[in-house]
């Protein structure tokens, strides 16, 4: 005799139902979107001979940043006054809620992926965001390189880091992100979004000075390039698919939930013999 049909649970539709969510997200990334991102590369080794030029025009090498303190590597285009600002801001914030300090007990090093930015324009942002950390030391510690787009191209494929460039718009289309790295230049764990926990990064930064390789995480992404299928173009704006499907979903279970519980309310109890 073949088993009954059993109606789903709250838990399963709740699990269907994000997993809808996720892949619906993915499907209405346009495809320029599609091309950006993060591969986790943990415990990969950055070159360390990958040559920039830093915010006083002098040539230096990645591997100069890597001795005895771990690195918090950021990949920003210094002219963006969208995500990458904020990606640099939320980061200030969270450091100076971290009770190590830049320069003294690990280093920064900012890395413009516009081939075309110079040391200048490197200058003024460590400029701004020195002063805004406000700590002694920290311009000693904070670097903002420059470099060509074949010294670009090694640094991002090393950490995993997916651009793409939108000649018509004159626009990159990016994900958010920064990535700890180890004294040696090892690549220990990704942090994403805009915003950053100081105890996540001090806890980051521990693990990273003992050269512990985190896990890989979820990757949920603030993409700095919006489509709009209206207008059929690309428009500069922060937008984030992946957490829109996610609070559409939540909104969406909530409702679901309310509804199954009054249901089970209305059910008339059966009183059982002894």
């Amino acid at each position: 005799m073949n088993e009954p049909v059993r109606p789903l649970t709250p838990l399963l539709l709740v699990g269907l139902a994000i997993c809808c969510a996720s892949a619906r997200a993915e499907a209405t990334l346009p495809p320029l979107l599609q091309k950006v991102g993060f591969d986790q590369r943990l415990n990969e080794q950055v070159p360390p001979d990958i040559e920039f030029t830093d915010e006083t025009g002098k040539h230096v090498n990645v591997g100069d940043y890597f001795h005895d303190k771990p690195v918090v590597l950021v990949l920003a285009q210094y002219r963006c006054k969208m995500l990458c600002t904020m990606v640099l801001n939320g980061l200030t914030q969270g450091l100076m809620d971290v009770p190590f300090d830049v320069g003294k007990d690990f280093q920064v090093v900012t890395v413009s992926f516009d081939a075309r930015e110079t040391p200048e324009l490197a200058a003024a942002k460590k400029q701004t965001y020195v002063q805004r950390y406000g700590r002694p030391g920290a311009a000693t510690g904070w670097h903002f390189l420059t470099g060509k787009e074949t010294s670009i191209k090694k640094l991002t494929d090393a950490v995993g880091f997916r651009f793409t460039y939108d000649s018509k718009h004159d626009q990159f289309a990016h994900a958010s992100g920064v990535i700890l790295l180890t004294p040696s230049g090892k690549v220990s764990r990704y942090f994403y979004d805009i915003r950053y926990s100081g105890r996540d990064l001090r806890l980051g930064l521990v693990e990273a000075s003992e050269n512990k390789i985190g896990s890989p995480v979820e990757q949920i992404l603030l993409y700095c390039f919006h489509y709009d299928p209206a207008e059929g173009k690309y428009g500069a704006a922060v937008m984030n698919f992946v957490r829109l499907g996610g609070v559409l979903t939540l909104v969406a279970l909530v409702g679901l939930i309310g509804v199954l519980r009054r249901r089970e309310r209305r059910k008339p109890v059966v009183a059982q013999g002894i």
